[in-house]
């Protein structure tokens, strides 16, 4: 397919240089461009994180109404 795109003049002269050096073409060293790009932005696509839910009535009997520091020194002990 064929299209137009608008490149500075710089960077299209450093790119024929180094298409010209390494003996590729700059559809090559472009479509190449594109797909490293495109690989990224697939990376870096945002995580949802699974609904690891489990079934339950919440918070234990003995520490319903415990403040989260209480709740913090069960669950680390003397780690903390």
């Amino acid at each position: 397919m064929k299209t137009t795109v608008d490149i500075s003049d710089s960077l299209l002269n450093e790119a024929r240089q180094v298409a010209r050096a390494e003996g590729t073409t700059l559809r090559a060293m472009i479509e190449e461009g594109l797909r490293v790009v495109l690989s990224r932005r697939a990376q870096n696509a945002r995580f949802i994180l699974p609904d690891a839910s489990v079934g339950g009535e919440g918070l234990q009997r003995e520490v319903r109404g415990a403040s989260w520091e209480d709740i913090r020194a069960l669950a680390y002990g003397d780690r903390l």
